[in-house]
């Protein structure tokens, strides 16, 4: 783990299936979660993904990454364009600064997450790495 290090993209299919469980999943009940008619009578063309889905994905993507011990630290993200059903958002990460310590090595990750109409998703997480999986997340036998 360095910075400059480029995390390989993680393409996730929007289905309205994870647009509404995500919501569901979340305690989310507002109607533009999961109800494409009120969506759509509240403006949007249609349901669209709520923000605690994308903060999970972008869990995900960190810890698919650096690996299950991985400890996320803080996650700080800004929604922009919508993820509707149909489209597909790539998640793209840099590690913008490692940190040694006591409890491994911490690194900031610039994250985006763009679909077809732009950036759904911008942001910064801070992940701690054990050192015992510190090899493992780069790759290296342990």
């Amino acid at each position: 783990m360095k910075a400059g290090e480029a995390l390989p993209p993680l393409e996730i299919p929007v289905t309205r299936t994870l647009i509404v469980a995500g919501a569901v999943a979340s305690r989310d009940y507002q109607d533009v979660h999961h109800d494409a008619e009120r969506a759509r009578q509240k403006g949007s063309p249609d349901i669209f993904m709520n923000i605690l889905t994308t903060n999970g994905l972008v869990g995900r993507y960190i810890t698919d990454h650096f690996g299950p011990a991985a400890v996320l630290r803080k996650v700080a993200i800004r929604l922009g364009a919508p993820n509707y059903p149909g489209d597909t958002m790539v998640l793209t990460g840099t590690v913008l600064d490692v940190e040694a310590g006591d409890e491994g090595e911490t690194a900031r990750v610039q994250v985006v997450g763009k679909n077809g109409i732009g950036s759904h998703v911008t942001g910064t997480v801070t992940v701690t790495v054990p050192s015992s999986d510190r090899d493992r997340a780069v790759g290296r036998p342990a």
